[in-house]
């Protein structure tokens, strides 16, 4: 009788614009590490699309791997965004259209099956995800002040926070299950009151694009985390 092949475990690819965003994806790899192998990177925040693009064409570890990655995930904070001025406006708009013409790259690297390219955006500063692994709000997430008081409130719930303290990231991590559905909410609701497409299984990569433009050019209080858990979790 032949034996069974063992399955390979999905690889993912975590880009992250900050040493918050590695611990967290590095808390995740270990919490699913029998379902998926997860590696992670910390990039440039100012040029995440852009130095992972030059990673796959230059690196040859990355080149060489393609076949073998089945999603590449960017883990970033959405910019503040000053919509006051059409200058701005135009400004988000153009800088969506260069990461979404890097996005469609990088599902190119492989032909089918393609590569899965994930968005796991949070307005304004990391410290609201972590917020909603302890409770449901979407307070503005746009001036220092605003990330002030983000920090301040998730400081009440894990007084020993600071940025890229691993000890206590994983302390809020342990909550994800928490944050999974806060975060879901605070997307359903925004996406009900502006008329956004709510994504489902049925969804195309078109919609999921259109969504996330939006998401990316407006000045709205949101995190798409959730939607990455939900994958992990469903697939393990």
């Amino acid at each position: 009788m032949p034996r069974k092949q063992k399955k390979t475990k999905p690889l993912i690819c975590v880009f992250c614009e900050g040493e918050s965003e590695v611990a967290y994806a590095n808390f995740l790899q270990h919490e699913f590490q029998s379902s998926f192998v997860i590696k992670t990177r910390k990039m440039t925040s100012t040029r995440l699309f852009e130095e992972t693009k030059l990673l796959f064409q230059k690196n040859a570890t990355y080149r060489n791997s393609v076949d073998s990655i089945d999603e590449i995930w960017f883990f970033f904070d959405v910019e503040d965004h000053n919509l006051l001025t059409q200058s701005k406006q135009d400004e988000n708009i153009q800088r969506w259209n260069r990461r979404l013409k890097i996005i469609r790259e990088l599902r190119k690297l492989r032909k089918k099956p393609g590569v899965t390219v994930r968005l796991l955006m949070t307005s304004g500063c990391i410290e609201y995800w972590f917020l909603l692994h302890f409770e449901s709000s979407a307070p503005s997430c746009i001036t220092s002040s605003d990330k002030d008081n983000i920090f301040t409130n998730l400081k009440k719930h894990i007084p020993s926070y600071e940025k890229a303290h691993v000890p206590s990231i994983e302390q809020i991590a342990k909550n994800y299950s928490t944050a999974e559905s806060n975060s879901r909410k605070v997307l359903d609701n925004l996406s009900q009151s502006q008329g956004l497409l709510k994504l489902t299984a049925s969804s195309t990569i078109r919609d999921e694009d259109e969504r996330n433009q939006w998401l990316c050019t407006h000045c709205k209080t949101f995190s798409t985390v959730h939607e990455a858990i939900s994958f992990l979790r469903k697939q393990s």
